[in-house]
């Protein structure tokens, strides 16, 4: 016999240490916005950590070396054997 039950993702416990002020005024913010204190934090920490690794994804360079780049773009591709092997390649999302 099978009972039927409703997997839920497993989530994993994170404890924080906290002075009780800090603790109070996550809890009303949370309450302001109908969610419990772990959604919140948990959407908080999220959106920081995605913010974060973003940060470090984005390069920064002078006007100048953005139009030296630029203009290296939009000149044509010299052919050589590693672009003539790509370019013959099947494409990996094409069914055999």
């Amino acid at each position: 016999m099978t009972a039927a039950t409703t997997d839920k993702p497993r989530r994993d416990t994170l404890n924080l240490r906290i002075p009780a002020a800090e603790r109070n005024l996550i809890d009303r913010a949370a309450a302001s916005t109908g969610k419990t204190r772990t959604d919140f934090i948990l959407e908080a920490a999220r959106r920081a950590a995605e913010e974060t690794l973003l940060d470090r994804a984005l390069t920064v360079v002078s006007p100048e070396a953005y139009a030296q780049f630029l203009e290296r773009l939009d000149q044509p591709a010299q052919p050589n054997e590693r672009l003539r092997k790509t370019m013959r390649a099947k494409a990996p999302w094409k069914p055999a």
